[in-house]
């Protein structure tokens, strides 16, 4: 859960893009691009990788309800 103050990173669509394009080359784990990308967790790769493949874009929800 977030704490009051708390910032997020926040990423371009192009730099998403861009993380799920090298994933999907084949080439390196979840792990290892998060690492190379400066993620601070693989799981957010995950995602995104998962949203691309379900077809959902990569726009920014917060505040929409």
């Amino acid at each position: 859960m977030a704490r009051k103050g708390q910032h997020f990173q926040r990423y371009t669509k192009e730099f998403k893009m861009k993380a799920v394009n090298l994933y999907e080359e084949g080439n390196k784990s979840y792990h290892t691009l998060s690492e190379e990308l400066g993620l601070r967790s693989s799981t957010q790769l995950k995602n995104w990788v998962k949203k691309y493949r379900e077809g959902k874009f990569f726009e920014d929800q917060r505040g929409k309800g």
